[in-house]
């Protein structure tokens, strides 16, 4: 077996579903906390910019009872 790695070859993995979501929620947790440690300044949405329209729809669906929201402890396991 050759110990040269070329970019033509692939690794597989094989994972089951419990295994893959513990993965994404460990990258979100990751990403999120980096978000969160940057110093944010205010910004303000463009009314006709498609982000705040969808905010304003999900405000709407969440004042309307359509959304279900979950807890910390739902949604990380802890």
């Amino acid at each position: 077996m050759n110990d040269n790695i070329t970019a033509s070859q692939k690794n597989e993995v094989t994972m089951n579903v419990e295994h893959l979501e513990n993965l994404i929620r460990k990258v979100i947790r990751e990403e999120l906390i980096k978000f969160s440690a940057q110093e944010l300044g205010i910004f303000q949405l463009d009314k006709e910019s498609q982000l705040y329209n969808d905010m304003e729809d999900i405000l709407k669906r969440k004042e309307s009872g359509q959304l279900i929201f979950y807890t910390h402890e739902e949604i990380w396991n802890e």
